[in-house]
């Protein structure tokens, strides 16, 4: 993982909810666009699909963490 990535985890862990619903909204996008260049004939960067593939499991897995984190805390918090 290069710098750069390393310090898009600890911002996107920083962000609300609703920031991050968009965020997940705006790469889903891009992905299509992405996929929409690949059938139209215009070649985008090959490495940019994985980039915008690995930037939406980056969104998932801090959503992830925040759904487990809240369904373990009502558990702990009855006994």
């Amino acid at each position: 993982m290069s710098k750069k990535e390393q310090r898009i985890l600890p911002e996107l862990r920083a962000k609300s909810h609703e920031e991050l619903v968009d965020e997940l909204l705006k790469l889903r996008k891009e992905q299509f666009a992405l996929r929409l260049q690949k059938a139209t004939g215009q070649q985008p960067k090959p490495n940019q699909f994985g980039k915008a593939r690995r930037n939406v499991a980056r969104v998932k897995t801090v959503q992830a963490e925040r759904a487990r984190a809240a369904a373990a805390k009502p558990a702990s918090v009855e006994k």
